[in-house]
C-alpha cells in the first residue's frame, strides 16, 4: 500500500493525519472541501503498550555520549565489568529504557542479556518479550518469546515469534502480524512470515503476507510494501469497485510510484466487464521553472457494441478509446511563461460511455489551449490559441465554437497623478470553422479613468473608446451569422473589412454610512452603501459584423455595473443607462460579515437597439429588479438567495435559494432551489448525516420541475472505525443522451439514464485511498468532507 501525499503541483496543502484526530473543519458555504486526513480519534485513548514511559527522552542522537544508568534489587559483579542483575531490573540510556526480571550487562562492550517480562522502549518503538539480548552501543538486539511491538510515530503495532533490531532504524519480525488497529483489537491485520521496517524510508515490507479482515484472509501476496506514516511512498493504493450501465462492473488497482520529491507517477490498471481492459495513469512534476500534470486513459480495443444510433454516433466496437489531459506552466525567463492545457478524447461518445457521474456525462466540450504569457508592472500580453472538441454524442460537431488560432492580447494600465490611470485592452485573433464565415478581428479598447475616494465615498469616472475591425476571408457573401445561405439570398456581410468604433463613458459613485446596532442580543456595525452607475454608449448598427465568439449573456447581478451585456467583442451594446443600487451589511465585533443585502435596477433612457440577429430591439424602461441576501448569523447556519424580477414581462427571471446547516462536527444538510425562466427549475437536497461517531448516511437528490424527473440521486453509507473506512455509494443520473436505442443491451437501465454503484475500502495508516468516492461526493454535496 502507499501514500500519495500532497500533489506535485502548486496548490493548497491538505492537513496531515494526526494520532489525536485533530483536523480542520471545512468552513460553511465552501463549495469543495479538502479531503479529511486519517485520524485515530476513534481508537482507544492512550492505546500504548502498558509499560510506555511518556517522560523518556525522544532524542536518539544522545545515545553516543549518554551514560547508562542501572537499577536492580540485587547486583553482583565479580570483576566490575560484568554485572548480574536480579529483581526489578531497569536500565536507561538516553532514549533507551529496558526492564526485566533478570539481566546480565557488560559495561565494556554494552552487551546485555535480559530475561523474564522484558520491556524495551526507544524513541520510535516499544517492544516486549520473554527474552532479549543485544548491544546498546550498536543498537542491535534479538527478542524471542511472546514478542509484542508498537511504533510510536505511527499507529502500527503487532506480534511476532522473534524480533531483531538490526540497527537504530531497522527492525525485522519473524512470523509476525501488523495492523494500525488498537492493540489486541485487530479488525484487520497483515500476517507474514517476515516483516521488516525501516524508519529511514518510513516503509515496511512483508513477505509471504496475507491480508485478514475480521480474522478471514482475503488477499495473499509474496511481497507487500506499505508505509509507516503518511509520507509519500511507492506502493499499491486501495482497490476500487464500481458498476455502471454503460461499462458494466469495473475494478481498479492503482500503483503509486514516488519517483522523487518533486515528481511522481500513478498507474491504474482497470477492467470493465462490458468493454475490456484499460490502462490509466497520472504523472505530476514540480521543477523550479516548470510544473504540470499528465493524465491519460487508454483502452486498446472496446469489446462492447452499445447499438446507439444517432446522426453523429460512431461505432466504437473494436476501436481504440482514449482520453488525455496535459496541463503545464513553464517560466521561460523573468516575466514570461508558457501555459498549456490540452484535453482530447478519441471520440465524442467517450465521456458518455466511461463517465460515472452527472458532471462528466454533462460535459459537452473539451477545451484546449496553449499561450505564451508575459507581463510587467503595468502591462500584460499573450499569444497562442484555443480549440474545442465536441464530446456530446447527441450533437453534431458543428456545435464546436470557432478555433481561435492564433490569438494575441495586449493590456496595459499606467497610473499617473495619484488618482488617474490610462490603459488599454486589445486583442487580435483569427477565427476558423468549417462551413462558416471565417476571418480575423482586431479589437482596441483604450481608456482613461480615475478613482477619487475617501473613508466614506468614492467617485470613479471612466472614458473609453472601442474600435473593432475585421478582415473576412473570401466567400463571406455566402454566409450569415449562423452558416451558409441559399444562392441568391442576400448576406448581411456586405464588405470584407467591416468595422465599428464608438466612445464608452461611465461614472461610478457611492457612499458608505456606518452605525452601531444590536440584533438578537449581539452588537453589530451596520453599513448603508448607496451606489449610482451611469453608462453612455452611442448606437452603432452592427448587423454586418459576424458573430465569432460573442453572445448575449443572461442577466445577473454583476451586470448592474457592466459596460456590455454581450460576451466577446463582436457586439457592443448601446446604452444611456443609470444603475441605482443599495447594499447594507452587518459586521460583528471581529469584522466578520454576518449579513449582506443588496437591491438594484438599471433604468434605460433609450431603447436597447443592439441585439442578436433576428431579435427585435427592446424599449424597456428598466432592467430586472435584482435582490440578494446572504447571512451567517452563527457557525451552524448559512443562507443565500438571489431574485430577479422583470417589470416589463412581470415574470420572475431568476430565483435561487441555498441554505446550509452543520450537523455536529462533520455533518451537513443542504437545501437549494434554482430557477431560470425557460431554462430550468430544480430542487436539490443533500446531506451527510452522522448516525453515530462511526456511521454516516450520504444522500443527494436533484429534481427537475420542467422535466418532471429526477436528474440525479445519490444514496450511500460510510463507516469509519479506529483503523478502517468503508464507503458504499449508489448513483442514478440522467446522461443527457437523446439517441434512439433499437435494442437495449443487457444491464442497461434505459435511454438517458445510468446507475453507478461504488465500493471503497480503506485501511488507515496503510496509505492514501484511490479517493474515487470522496472526490465525487465533494463535488456533489456542498461542504462534504
Amino acid at each position: 500500500m502507499s501514500s500519495q501525499g500532497v500533489q506535485a503541483s502548486s496548490q493548497t496543502k491538505h492537513p496531515k493525519s494526526t494520532l489525536d484526530g485533530s483536523e480542520v473543519v471545512c468552513p460553511l458555504g465552501t463549495f469543495i472541501c479538502a479531503p479529511r486526513p486519517d485520524n485515530f480519534a476513534l481508537c482507544r485513548p492512550n492505546g500504548m503498550l502498558e509499560f510506555y514511559d511518556p517522560f523518556l527522552s525522544k532524542d536518539s542522537a544522545l545515545r553516543a555520549t549518554a551514560k547508562t544508568y542501572v537499577w536492580a534489587d540485587h547486583v553482583e559483579s565479580p570483576d566490575q565489568t560484568i554485572f548480574h542483575l536480579n529483581g526489578h531490573v531497569k536500565t536507561i540510556r538516553a532514549d533507551q529504557e529496558l526492564h526485566a526480571d533478570v539481566a546480565d550487562y557488560n559495561s565494556d562492550t554494552s552487551d546485555y542479556d535480559a530475561r523474564g517480562n522484558v520491556h524495551y522502549q526507544e524513541a520510535t518503538h516499544l517492544l516486549s518479550a520473554d527474552h532479549l539480548t543485544g548491544n546498546t552501543n550498536n543498537s542491535v538486539g534479538l527478542a524471542t518469546g511472546n514478542v509484542r511491538f508498537q511504533m510510536l510515530d505511527s499507529h502500527g503495532n503487532g506480534t511476532a515469534v522473534q524480533a531483531q533490531m538490526i540497527d537504530a532504524n531497522r527492525n525485522r519480525y519473524t512470523v509476525a502480524t501488523y495492523s494500525t488497529c488498537d492493540i489486541g483489537r485487530h479488525v484487520w491485520e497483515i500476517r507474514a512470515k517476515k516483516i521488516e521496517t525501516d524508519d529511514n524510508t518510513a516503509r515496511g515490507v512483508a513477505r509471504s503476507a496475507t491480508m485478514n479482515l475480521f480474522g478471514v484472509p482475503f488477499l495473499y501476496t509474496p511481497y507487500m510494501s506499505f508505509p509507516l506514516n503518511n509520507d509519500r511512498s511507492s506502493g499499491f493504493l486501495y482497490p476500487y469497485f464500481e458498476h455502471t450501465g454503460n461499462a458494466g462492473y469495473q475494478f481498479r488497482l492503482p500503483y503509486y510510484f514516488n519517483l522523487a520529491p518533486n515528481y511522481d507517477l500513478t498507474i491504474t490498471p482497470r477492467y470493465y466487464t462490458m468493454r475490456g481492459a484499460m490502462l490509466s495513469g497520472q504523472a505530476r512534476y514540480l521543477f523550479p521553472k516548470s510544473n504540470g500534470e499528465f493524465d491519460f486513459e487508454f483502452m486498446p480495443s472496446d469489446n462492447y457494441n452499445d447499438q446507439k444510433i444517432t446522426p453523429t454516433s460512431v461505432d466504437t466496437q473494436g476501436q481504440q478509446r482514449y482520453l488525455y489531459k496535459f496541463v503545464n506552466t513553464t517560466i521561460l525567463f523573468p516575466g514570461w511563461s508558457l501555459s498549456t492545457n490540452i484535453n482530447r478524447a478519441s471520440d465524442q461518445n467517450y465521456l458518455h460511455d466511461f463517465g460515472d457521474d452527472l458532471f462528466t456525462i454533462s460535459t459537452a466540450l473539451l477545451y484546449s489551449s496553449i499561450y505564451l504569457n508575459g507581463g510587467g508592472s503595468w502591462w500584460s500580453a499573450s499569444i497562442g490559441g484555443d480549440i474545442y472538441q465536441n464530446v456530446d454524442p447527441s450533437q453534431p460537431n458543428s456545435v464546436e465554437p470557432y478555433k481561435r488560432l492564433p490569438r494575441a492580447t495586449f493590456n496595459m494600465d499606467i497610473p499617473f497623478a495619484r488618482w488617474y490611470d490610462v490603459g488599454m485592452t486589445s486583442e487580435a485573433v483569427a477565427f476558423h470553422k468549417f462551413d462558416m464565415v471565417e476571418g480575423s478581428r482586431l479589437d482596441l479598447y483604450p481608456y482613461i479613468d480615475a478613482d477619487f475616494q475617501g473613508p466614506a465615498w468614492f467617485i470613479r469616472p471612466k472614458l473609453a473608446y472601442r474600435y473593432t475591425g475585421y478582415s473576412l476571408d473570401s466567400g463571406y457573401q455566402n454566409y450569415n451569422a449562423y452558416g451558409p445561405i441559399a444562392p441568391g439570398t442576400p448576406s448581411p456581410f456586405n464588405e470584407s473589412n467591416p468595422s465599428r468604433s464608438l466612445p464608452i463613458v461611465s461614472l461610478d459613485q457611492g457612499l458608505i454610512f456606518e452605525r452601531s446596532t444590536s440584533l438578537f442580543g449581539s452588537d453589530f456595525t451596520q453599513t448603508l452603501e448607496p451606489r449610482l452607475y451611469y453608462l453612455y454608449v452611442p448606437y452603432r448598427n452592427q448587423n454586418n459584423l459576424p458573430l465569432f465568439d460573442t453572445g448575449l449573456m443572461a442577466f445577473d447581478d454583476w451586470m448592474l455595473f457592466a459596460p456590455n451585456q454581450f460576451s466577446g467583442a463582436d457586439r457592443q451594446m448601446n446604452a444611456n443607462n443609470l444603475t441605482a443600487a443599495v447594499t447594507t451589511r452587518l459586521l460583528d465585533d471581529a469584522g466578520v460579515e454576518r449579513l449582506s443585502a443588496t437591491f438594484g435596477q438599471i433604468r434605460y433612457f433609450t431603447p436597447q437597439l443592439v441585439q442578436d440577429p433576428g431579435v427585435p430591439a427592446t424599449n424597456w424602461s428598466g432592467s430586472d429588479y435584482v435582490a440578494e441576501l446572504s447571512s451567517q448569523l452563527n457557525d451552524q447556519w448559512t443562507m443565500s438567495t438571489e431574485y430577479l424580477w422583470n417589470p416589463n414581462t412581470r415574470k420572475t427571471e431568476l430565483g435561487t435559494f441555498t441554505v446550509q446547516r452543520r450537523l455536529g462536527f462533520d455533518g451537513i444538510l443542504n437545501f437549494s432551489y434554482r430557477f431560470r425562466q425557460n431554462l430550468l427549475e430544480q430542487y436539490d437536497i443533500s446531506t451527510v448525516y452522522p448516525l453515530t461517531d462511526r456511521w454516516r448516511l450520504i444522500g443527494d437528490w436533484t429534481y427537475s420541475m420542467m422535466d418532471k424527473r429526477t436528474v440525479e440521486a445519490v444514496a450511500g453509507v460510510q463507516y469509519e472505525g479506529c483503523c478502517m473506512k468503508v464507503s458504499v455509494v449508489a448513483r442514478h443520473y440522467v446522461t443527457g443522451y437523446d439517441g434512439v436505442i433499437t435494442t437495449l443491451p443487457p444491464g442497461q437501465i434505459g435511454p438517458g439514464t445510468d446507475t453507478a454503484v461504488m465500493f471503497e475500502l480503506e485501511f488507515k495508516g496503510m496509505g492514501a485511498s484511490s479517493d474515487q468516492t470522496d472526490s465525487l461526493l465533494r463535488r456533489d454535496i456542498l461542504g462534504y468532507q
